[in-house]
């Protein structure tokens, strides 16, 4: 029997065990207790409270606005639903770049508010500090490297990245430190996929990649854009396993019309 099949709590410790064992970690964003529940009712490993709600949800052009007040109402939603998956929390921009006081300060914000279960941050070295502190007051951590979207008005494209030898050599060097940091995973994004495996396989915490090949450790997709609710995004990388958008269209519309032309409701529906 597979780890994921075999236990009624996802933990950090189980991912590690999925890791050795060779069994793909399957993880997904979630943004309200709706869909939360719908996903763990699945069987989802991991749910992602991401800062792709600025996107997704208030229709920002970026992840860089969303507020921490925002993240810890999305993430309450979420938690409210879970009985057995993982839940990850995006730290959003401002909130740990700065200095590891002011990033503590926001984990344990973000912890004691939701009662999730871990926080996820963007970086390498540069917050190697701020982690190690985060984790020392016993908060999990989860890393995120290559493409890091609350930077994107650095790198000025969603383009691949660590394309490049010196990139790639700075990711690989992040990795580690991120795990001696005490990272219990870490997300790779929009890297090629020889450099994820490499990555991979270098490391005793596993991988959960976007557009990083099939050897990470496993592997997440924004709900928007797998269950075609935002058709508009459809990158390389993304399957679409559902096209909610076109589904959507067709009841509202049938909706509509049954208004319009007083079917409904019928006699059977009212009272």
């Amino acid at each position: 029997m597979s780890v994921h099949n075999d236990l009624k709590k996802i933990t950090t410790h189980t991912l590690l065990t999925m890791k050795s064992k060779g069994e793909k970690i399957s993880m997904i964003t979630a943004y309200d207790y709706s869909f939360a529940k719908l996903f763990d009712r699945a069987g989802i490993d991991v749910i992602l409270v991401g800062d792709s709600a600025s996107n997704v949800m208030a229709g920002n052009e970026t992840t860089v606005t969303i507020t921490m007040d925002q993240m810890v109402y999305h993430a309450q939603c979420v938690r409210r639903a879970i009985e057995r998956c993982l839940v990850v929390v995006d730290m959003p921009f401002g909130s740990y770049q700065s200095n590891s006081d002011i990033a503590l300060a926001s984990a344990i914000k973000i912890m004691k508010d939701t009662g999730c279960h871990s926080v996820k941050m963007e970086g390498g070295e540069e917050i190697v500090d701020s982690i190690k502190r985060i984790v020392s007051a016993g908060i999990p951590v989860m890393g995120h490297l290559g493409l890091t979207p609350q930077s994107i008005y650095k790198f000025g494209t969603y383009a691949v990245r660590a394309k490049e030898e010196v990139e790639a050599e700075k990711l690989r060097n992040d990795a580690k430190l991120l795990e001696a940091a005490g990272c219990f995973a870490i997300v790779l994004e929009k890297i090629p996929a020889k450099l994820a495996k490499e990555v991979s396989e270098s490391l005793s915490i596993p991988t959960i990649g976007i557009g990083a090949g099939t050897h990470c450790d496993g592997q997440v997709l924004v709900m928007h854009d797998m269950l075609g609710i935002n058709n508009s995004f459809k990158p390389r990388f993304l399957r679409q396993y559902l096209n909610l958008e076109l589904l959507i269209d067709g009841a509202v519309k049938q909706y509509i019309q049954d208004v319009k032309s007083k079917d409904f409701p019928n006699e059977s529906e009212s009272y």
